[in-house]
C-alpha cells in the first residue's frame, strides 16, 4: 500500500488551500470596502482623511500577503516534487503517441492500441514519446499533462488507486484528427492484469471518478 500522500492527493490539496486563501482574502476584502464606504461616507467624514507615515500599517499590508504569496509557492512545490519523484519499484510503461493513436509498450512485451491497462495497487510509471509531432499526453484523473516529444522521453507517474476505466487525451493540436486521439485507462485487478497479459480480454468494468 502507499503510504505517502499521492499525486492527485497533493494537488488536490494545493488547490483546496489556494481556493480557501482566496475565499478568505475576497470576503476580507468584500468586509474592508463596505465598511470604508460606511466609515468615511462623506456625511460622516465630510474632510478625507489622510494615512501617510504608518509604519504599522505599511509592515502589515507588505509582510502578510507575503507570508500568504510564499504559503502557496510551498504547497505548489511540495505537490510539484511529488509528482516528479517516481517511486523506484512502480511499474514501467512505455507510451508513444502517432497521430491520431496512442500505443503502450509493457516490459512483458505485450502492446496495446489506445488502451492503457494496469493493476490496481501499483505506482505505474509512463515513459511518454512521439513518433512524428508534437502531442500531449492528458489523464484527467490523475493530475497528469505532460509533452509527447519527437526523439525525446518524458516522465510521468500515478498510483492506481482503485478499479475502474479514465479518460486519455492529446491536449496538443497535431492536425485534423486531433480531436479523435483519445484513449482509456482501464485500472483492473492484478489477476486479470495478468490473464490480459497472457492474451485474455477484460471484463466490462464499471466505470469510477476522482
Amino acid at each position: 500500500m502507499y503510504k505517502h500522500y499521492t499525486p492527485v492527493e497533493q494537488v488536490d490539496m494545493t488547490f483546496y488551500y489556494i481556493l480557501g486563501i482566496s475565499i478568505v482574502v475576497l470576503i476580507g476584502i468584500t468586509i474592508a470596502m463596505i465598511y470604508f464606504v460606511i466609515r468615511y461616507h462623506y456625511k460622516r467624514n465630510p474632510v478625507a482623511t489622510q494615512i501617510r507615515g504608518h509604519v504599522g500599517l505599511e509592515i502589515l499590508w507588505t509582510v502578510i500577503p507575503s507570508l500568504i504569496a510564499l504559503s502557496m509557492f510551498y504547497f505548489g512545490w511540495i505537490s510539484y516534487l511529488d509528482l516528479r519523484k517516481i517511486p523506484k519499484d512502480a511499474l514501467e510503461i512505455q507510451v508513444s503517441a502517432e497521430m491520431f493513436n496512442w500505443f503502450f509498450g509493457y516490459q512483458e512485451g505485450k502492446e496495446s492500441q489506445n488502451e492503457l491497462v494496469v493493476p490496481v495497487g501499483r505506482a505505474i510509471k509512463l515513459n511518454i514519446t512521439s513518433e512524428d509531432v508534437l502531442h500531449g499526453f492528458f489523464l484527467p484523473a490523475y493530475r497528469i499533462k505532460m509533452d509527447a516529444v519527437p526523439k525525446m522521453t518524458t516522465n510521468a507517474w500515478f498510483y492506481a488507486d482503485k478499479e475502474g476505466e479514465y479518460d486519455i487525451f492529446c491536449t496538443v493540436y497535431c492536425g485534423v484528427g486531433h480531436s479523435g486521439m483519445h484513449a482509456k485507462l482501464k485500472i483492473v485487478s492484478k489477476e486479470d492484469y495478468e490473464r490480459w497479459l497472457k492474451g485474455e480480454s477484460l471484463g466490462e468494468k464499471s466505470s469510477n471518478n476522482h
